[in-house]
């Protein structure tokens, strides 16, 4: 059987409960299942653990919560960074492509566009200063993602099934010339203007 992977990040420094209650939520299960997913990863953080374990209390220890036909685990951080849980949504020999939904941390997008997969990212809208709605409006007007929301991820889901078919490369090219080769620092320099 072919693997289809959808990956949910909350990011490592603020609790984000809505994202996780959205994607345990049975019409967002629904729309995995018609979109012929397999497995729900998430990176719950440090609270999320409680959500995860409420969704199937019949589960004993050390089996595996299975909804809707799609199996579901979770882990709370991994100090390693999440490139292998990202590029597990990757397609290969054994797997389609899959999805990557992200909070709207800047760090988690530059990963997941690097990797240039589907990805959908949620503004967790609770915080101070908030600047994660306006990224997410920017890069999606942009072309290189989803902006999803809590109230609506199915049809999030449903977008990225399209958004797939004309996926932007990152870093972008604005000048003729490919600055990957100079990693971040090169990015940035182009994104802000700085020619050579």
């Amino acid at each position: 059987m072919v693997q289809k992977i959808c990956f949910v990040t909350i990011g490592a420094t603020a609790s984000f409960d809505q994202l996780l209650q959205a994607v345990l939520s049975n019409a967002f299960f629904q729309a995995l299942e018609a979109l012929e997913y397999t497995h729900l990863l998430l990176q719950y953080g440090k609270n999320g653990k409680k959500l995860l374990e409420e969704l199937d209390t019949s589960t004993a220890p050390g089996r595996k919560i299975n909804r809707h036909g799609i199996e579901v685990s979770g882990f709370d951080f991994n100090t390693k960074g999440l490139g292998q849980e990202m590029w597990s949504t990757k397609a290969a020999q054994d797997r389609a492509e899959g999805v990557v939904i992200s909070h709207a941390g800047s760090g988690s997008i530059l990963d997941a566009l690097r990797i240039r997969v589907p990805l959908i990212v949620v503004p967790n809208t609770s915080l101070l200063n908030n600047h994660q709605v306006e990224l997410a409006e920017e890069l999606a007007k942009q072309g290189y993602l989803v902006h999803g929301r809590l109230d609506d991820l199915p049809a999030a889901l449903g977008s990225s099934e399209a958004h797939r078919k004309k996926l932007q490369a990152w870093p972008p090219n604005n000048r003729g010339a490919d600055p990957s080769g100079r990693g971040l620092a090169g990015v940035m320099a182009e994104e802000m203007g700085f020619y050579d």
